[in-house]
């Protein structure tokens, strides 16, 4: 499947705006990334193993915790998106 990310997010994957990955959930999509880049569950995963509140994940632009969370099904043909919530302004 596809993973996008922002800029803030690609120096965690090498550099990289998309790329492709794997898992049969975004819990195992998580695990996959953080495999291939270590550190990478400890940006967007609290200690317990919850999605960071800051942390926005979309599969084919559905906010997964509108879907089944951390839990949600992926398969092959999907696009996930890996976004940090944006704050700030006046």
């Amino acid at each position: 499947m596809t993973v996008n990310v922002t800029s803030v997010i690609e120096k965690l994957v090498g550099g990289q705006r998309s790329f492709e990955s794997v898992g049969d959930s975004v819990k195992s999509l998580i695990e996959n990334i953080n495999e291939a880049y270590p550190g990478f569950s400890d940006q967007i995963l609290e200690e317990g193993g919850e999605l960071r509140r800051f942390v926005n994940i979309y599969l084919n632009d559905e906010d997964i915790r509108y879907l089944d969370g951390l839990n949600t099904e992926l398969t092959d043909d999907d696009t996930v998106s890996i976004l940090p919530a944006l704050a700030g302004g006046e």
